[in-house]
């Protein structure tokens, strides 16, 4: 059954086919790798945010304690704050 309906095809619609499938399959190998990429992006910004956050944190707190170490109070830190 099969060769029967294989058979019925010409050289260059088998051709056409085997063309259409091989870019399919670029057109998806690209489409996925594409995705992949973006979601290392996202993944990365992701991480380089929460880096970025620590790292304003400790700097921050640093300032404080430098504040609080040359003798200014609590209430002089908060204005500079504002």
């Amino acid at each position: 059954m099969a060769s029967e309906v294989m058979s019925s095809f010409t050289k260059e619609e088998i051709e056409y086919y085997h063309n259409e499938s091989k870019l399919k399959y670029e057109l998806d190998m690209q489409s996925m790798r594409t995705y992949y990429k973006q979601q290392g992006l996202k993944k990365g910004e992701k991480m380089g945010v929460k880096k970025g956050e620590k790292k304003g944190v400790k700097k921050g707190v640093k300032k404080i304690i430098d504040l609080l170490k040359s003798g200014k109070s609590p209430e002089e830190i908060i204005k500079e704050y504002e």
